[in-house]
């Protein structure tokens, strides 16, 4: 039992802290005096109790099964749980009817457009949440205009029929409903009167402008409130009248009664925040990495003196728009499953769970995560909990361990041990690769941190994830095993409340926005008052969200209180400057002279929690620490390659002062502690144990010649990580929308031959093109090059796209003169080392690394640089082909904006291209730093032998997939009168193919030729779509397929071709013939759908998405052995850009969405179905030029095996007089005010014959 004292519990009464965990539930009981005990049962065990929590409660009471806990005994119980998680993943809540604006049914469904998994041919989309849709006949515009009034018959009406269906939850979500909600509160009442009892209401679930994800937080509560409300009134059944309080993902605890759906998906972690955050200040360290590792997977998270919120997130595939603690999770946890596919080591994303467990738990279950730990001697199963077998009784299984490993040594040829340990590596590495994304993705540095570790699982890899990371301290609490119960007891009692605003940040602005403060500081603390808080005072914190105009970038800074904000000037300038620091740490620059924008307001109302008590202890002198007889000579224990001779001690049995240097295991009731050799661990003066690196690491890796299947996985991750990190860095600190929100970006390193290593896109026409750019850089600079150099391009005939795709590339050098020389980086001043000043001596550049982004204009006869009718090169804007960036150092700044603002038709605002330019050196830069880390850790050998080791199992991966391909040919019509012809050749004795565009049409006199580049990506896409397996996508992927493309055909043109639509449009129809000539799937929108308008005022563009199409899944000989329905209304294949929400778009433009719904029975008929396209209708309320740029209009999506094709696409304008007028594929039409532009967009094809359903 772990204890320790407390101060005085409220006279002669407990309290208890629980975490219902998905496997255990942690206890923590205060007794009557003040000291601690913990208790850990299962979750779910129904032959022994109903409820864990009641259960362990009655166990530390000393009570019978039955027997009721009482207010005399019981103070309070404060818990956290994943009752409303597990309905979420599982879908298991309450069956829910939505409620919305007329037009919106399938608003939440279609969403923001992009699909999870970037190659994955059957797209599946997370499962709706509602049952039912009701669409009520009523309308208020973005400014509080109301366009319908309700009508309430026709709702009334509509909630009876629904009710009479057995619905009793409804979620009501009317568009800018969380501002003007008078319509939504007519609704909540008439649904209250029908007999609903459970009615959530967008406006007071979560007030904040965004339709989607609004929508998405509303129907979660509605969907999970109800299961919430039964357990608590299930627990509090078995414990009358004790106080009993919800944690909530906010990281504060509610009344019972208060507790909501939307509010309680990470109740169980943040106790684990809060319980980390409250001991590392009492420690002494106030900036922590929190590492809490559990069965199935591990949450990382940061703290540095306050609680990171974010309020709009992502949980099972669900929008979520309120407070929640900044939590990031890995698949990696205890239960992770092990497995090696022939060539690599893979870990998890799946696991073993509870039942059947590892290995090692004595239920058949497959080898994990713990079960390497026990191969390894670092899980001694004498030394754990004796809780497994039919009895609950048993020891860890370590035979069953070491025959399993032995099995897998003999596969691999390796000694069990090595196998053990080559698994733990890559969970590390995958554990590692969190913290950065957590830490790079806000600019912080890990190495300053302590890591805090905490989970069943966590200090067994502490020593080794800090050491991936460059960290030199861990912490770990007594309560390690179950902080995150301890963790309950320590938090505050809070109510936040939050409101839109959506103002300008002036002086005018500033008594409106502190009324609504003061009114949400009301209410919150009225809220606290009627849930009878702990007397105590309360506090109130009172934020502003604020943004730069245009953005979607929303940063959370305190409202100026007492002498701050004696006058306007005063908290104008308060809420500034904490505006732009919060900026400056995340995206590392400001926008000067953009306005800035209230978004929102919050206020939270705090009642203090109980600060930790845990005493000072005298340090005792050191000592020889004391050894159990049973293990006085230590314990086998493997680690770096090596068996030692690990001290095994017992937690209870050391004292504060006691030293225990590596290699060493520390046992305890609740978790076990690894000191892995040069590090040494201490027991504080607070009974905390610190473990600190007292030997530099030496690591030893060989390159060899054979790729080493740990180290195959570990640099695959490891070079991925560095594309991802790239990426984040240029998100951040870019200045132009489509790279910040639309994500229309890519990063990517490449070897010193400018073969693609790794790359991280979220759009996949970038796939791979980068590589070109990258050989033009090297051919053009042979000889001349040096260390600080980088260069741009965006010239379609030399690697580019399309002219707003611009790619900035930077040379990486090694040698160690030019690192000395280089000093610090200095951003965009020294991107990769050296300076004007000091000439150095260098080998050649090792690396490359690119990074290319969509800026917002390049130049052209239109604004956007997106022209439909251009017919030159020079009319999309402005050519850059190899042109210095940077000089050995020096940005030459005025040399760009000369070229920015040369040619015909000149770039519109080369400021704002140089700021993005600058973004893409950081990216660059970010790149640079982490291959220098990891050459200095593993050594260039090695680094470069696994360049081509990883560029070889891509290529074995698609070598695989070929041998099940047959020769096919397809030719593909195109609206404008052009064709794709492709036939593919496959040789199955060299397992290769070759990929003919042979009787492709000659380039176009318009805009749809592609450049090679764009050929080169869709043919990547599609070989890498094959492949069902996350193989990292590089140059090894092409190595078998030899493409080719006459030239002077559209997909190979000669300047000065026009090609801004064969990137967007010809693209994909590229690959639709590819899938086409495979056989394998039939055609999904062969368009992107680009629609733009604007005046003089405003300019947007959107792509907008369509139906994918169906396709066949075959076995290993290419015979057909099932297939998949298409998706409806998704982006497919070529890009995955996002959508605007309809609450923003017409907030920002003079437009009104009137709707945005699936064009149902647009998807070809077929054994399998294609998806269908979508119809979006925008009406324009002022003067515009509207212009569509599209195909399948006239050749829609083909079916293939015998499916249907899908309906073709219609772009037409419904004049506001009642006349409507059809336009081709490529249109312009001037919209006066009340006409409509409407999209139908194309429906996918289907695959095999419709009556073929055997």
């Amino acid at each position: 039992m772990t204890s320790f004292e407390s101060p005085a519990a409220a006279a002669g009464r407990w309290q208890f802290w629980v975490d219902r965990g998905g496997t255990f539930t942690d206890i923590v009981g205060k007794r009557p005096d003040g000291t601690l005990v913990t208790h850990k049962l299962l979750s779910d065990n129904p032959e022994q109790y109903r409820d864990a929590a009641v259960a362990g409660i009655r166990h530390l009471l000393g009570l019978q099964a039955g027997e009721p806990v009482t207010p005399a005994q019981v103070e309070c119980v404060k818990m956290g749980t994943t009752v409303a998680t597990n309905a979420l993943l599982e879908r298991k809540g309450e069956p829910t009817l939505l409620v919305t604006t007329r037009g919106f049914r399938d608003a939440l469904r279609i969403a923001y457009q992009n699909r999870p998994r970037l190659f994955d041919r059957r797209i599946v989309l997370p499962e709706l949440l509602y049952e039912r849709v009701v669409e009520a006949l009523e309308r208020v515009g973005a400014h509080g205009d109301v366009v319908e009034p309700l009508d309430e018959a026709h709702l009334r009406e509509r909630l009876w029929a629904a009710f009479d269906a057995g619905l009793r939850s409804v979620a009501i979500v009317f568009l800018h409903g969380y501002r003007f909600t008078a319509h939504e509160q007519a609704a909540a009442r008439i649904a209250r009167e029908v007999g609903f009892t459970q009615v959530s209401t967008s406006h007071q679930t979560s007030p904040m402008m965004k339709f989607v994800s609004r929508g998405d937080t509303t129907v979660v509560d509605a969907y999970l409130s109800p299961i919430l409300r039964r357990y608590v009134e299930q627990v509090a059944g078995e414990m009358p009248g004790v106080p009993l309080f919800f944690m909530q993902s906010s990281g504060g605890l509610t009344d019972a009664h208060a507790f909501q759906g939307k509010d309680a998906i990470l109740s169980g972690p943040a106790g684990g925040i809060v319980g980390m955050a409250r001991t590392a200040e009492l420690a002494g360290m106030g900036k922590v990495i929190g590492f809490d590792m559990g069965g199935t997977s591990t949450d990382v998270s940061h703290y540095a003196g306050e609680f990171e919120r974010e309020f709009e997130t992502q949980v099972a595939g669900v929008r979520m728009r309120a407070p929640m603690m900044s939590i990031h999770t890995v698949a990696a946890g205890g239960g992770s499953i092990l497995q090696f596919d022939g060539a690599r080591f893979r870990v998890g994303p799946q696991s073993a769970g509870a039942n059947p467990g590892p290995a090692s738990y004595r239920r058949g279950g497959p080898l994990a995560v713990t079960d390497a730990n026990v191969m390894l001697g670092k899980i001694q199963p004498a030394w754990f909990p004796k809780v497994f077998g039919h009895g609950a009784n048993e020891a860890l299984d370590a035979g069953v361990v070491r025959e399993k490993f032995a099995a897998l040594a003999a596969q691999t040829g390796r000694k069990p041990e090595d196998v053990a340990e080559g698994f733990i590596r890559i969970a590390v590495q995958q554990m590692a690769n969190a913290i950065k994304k957590i830490s790079v993705a806000r600019g912080y540095d890990v190495t300053r941190y302590t890591l805090q570790c905490f989970g069943g699982a966590g200090g067994q890899h502490a020593c080794l994830v800090a050491d991936a990371l460059g960290m030199t301290r861990v912490l770990v609490h007594p309560l390690a095993g179950v902080l995150s119960a301890y963790g309950m007891g320590l938090a505050d009692q809070n109510v936040i409340r939050e409101q839109a605003v959506e103002r300008k940040l002036a002086p005018e602005a500033l008594p409106d926005i502190a009324a609504r403060l003061d009114a949400l500081a009301d209410a919150a603390a009225g809220e606290l008052a009627r849930q009878q808080a702990h007397t105590g005072a309360v506090t109130t914190h009172r934020r502003v969200h604020v943004r730069y105009e245009g953005t979607d970038s929303a940063l959370v800074v305190a409202w100026p209180s007492g002498s701050d904000a004696s006058a306007p000037h005063d908290v104008l300038a308060g809420i500034t400057a904490g505006f732009e620091a919060a900026y400056r740490q995340r995206f590392a620059f400001l926008m000067t002279g953009k306005a800035l924008v209230v978004e929102a307001v919050s206020v939270e109302a705090v009642v203090a929690g109980d600060a930790p008590a845990e005493p000072l202890y005298a340090l005792h002198p050191p000592r020889e620490v004391p050894r159990r007889p049973e293990v006085q000579e230590g314990v086998p224990m493997f680690s770096d390659g090596q068996w030692l001779s690990a001290a095994l001690v017992v937690r209870e049995d050391l004292r504060p002062g006691d030293v225990i240097p590596g290699p060493a295991i520390i046992a305890e009731k609740n978790a076990t502690t690894v000191v892995e050799p040069g590090w040494e661990a201490m027991l504080s003066v607070r009974d905390h144990l610190v473990l600190e690196r007292r030997q530099a690491r030496s690591a030893r890796y060989a390159a060899g010649t054979t790729a080493d299947p740990v180290l195959l996985e570990v640099f695959n991750n490891l070079f991925m990580n560095i594309a991802e990190q790239m990426g984040l860095q240029l998100q951040n600190t870019a200045y132009s929308v489509n790279i910040k929100e639309r994500l229309d970006f890519s990063c990517a390193l490449f070897d010193a031959e400018g073969h693609l290593i790794a790359n991280a896109p979220h759009m996949p026409v970038h796939l791979g093109s980068m590589g070109e750019s990258i050989k033009t850089v090297i051919r053009e600079n042979a000889g001349t090059m040096q260390p600080g150099d980088v260069f741009v391009l965006n010239d379609p005939y030399h690697g580019g796209t399309h002219l707003p795709d611009i790619t900035v590339i930077t040379p990486v050098y090694l040698d160690l003169a030019a690192l000395s020389a280089a000093g610090p980086p200095q951003g965009a001043k020294a991107p990769s080392g050296g300076s004007e000043d000091t000439p150095v001596p260098s080998l050649g550049a090792m690396f490359y690394v690119g990074s290319r982004g969509h800026h917002a204009d390049i130049g052209g006869t239109t604004p956007g640089s997106m022209p439909p009718f251009s017919t030159r090169i020079e009319e999309e804007g402005v050519q850059i082909n190899n042109v210095k960036l940077v000089d050995r150092g020096v940005l030459r700044e005025a040399e760009m904006i000369a070229l920015l603002q040369s040619g015909q038709y000149p770039s519109r605002n080369p400021q704002q291209n140089l700021a993005d330019l600058k973004a893409q050196i950081a990216a660059n830069e970010k790149g640079v730093q982490e291959l220098r880390k990891m050459v200095d850790q593993f050594g260039l050998d090695v680094v470069q032998a696994y360049m081509r080791h990883v560029q070889d199992n891509a290529e074995e991966s698609v070598r695989r997939v070929i041998t099940r391909l047959k020769d096919g040919a397809f030719t593909l019509p195109l609206d404008n009168g052009a064709q794709i012809q492709v036939a593919i050749r496959v040789d199955a004795a060299s397992r290769s193919a070759t990929i003919d565009f042979t009787g492709t049409s000659p380039q176009q006199t318009n805009n749809f030729n592609a450049p090679t580049a764009v050929c080169m990506a869709a043919v990547l896409y599609v070989f890498r779509t094959l492949v069902d397996d996350d193989i990292p996508l590089n140059a090894g992927c092409l190595k078998p397929l030899e493409v080719i493309i006459p030239e002077g055909c559209m997909l190979n043109p000669r300047p000065p071709a026009a090609v801004v639509a064969g990137n967007v449009e010809t693209s994909t129809c590229i690959t639709n013939a590819l899938f086409g000539a495979l056989g394998v799937m039939a055609g999904s929108q062969p368009t992107m759908n680009n629609f733009t308008f604007g005046n003089a005022r405003h300019q947007y563009y959107e792509t907008i998405s369509g139906g994918s199409g169906a396709g066949g899944v075959f076995d290993a000989e290419g015979r057909l052995t099932g297939g998949f329905d298409g998706t409806s209304v998704v982006q497919t294949h070529m890009t995955n850009s996002r959508l605007t929400d309809p609450e923003v778009l017409e907030f920002r433009f003079p437009v009104r969405l009137e709707s945005y719904a699936i064009r149902q029975g647009s998807g070809g008929a077929g054994r399998w179905r294609g998806g269908d396209g979508g119809v979006r209708r925008v009406r324009f309320l002022e003067s515009m030029t509207a212009s569509i740029l599209s195909n399948g209009r006239v050749h829609p999506a083909f079916g293939l095996a015998g499916g249907h094709g899908g309906a073709p696409g219609i772009n037409r304008v419904a004049r506001a007089d009642g006349r409507v007028e059809t336009l081709t594929h490529i249109g312009s039409a001037e919209m006066a005010p009340g006409d409509v532009f409407e999209i139908h967009t194309p429906g996918g094809g289907g695959f095999g014959p419709p009556d073929d359903k055997s």
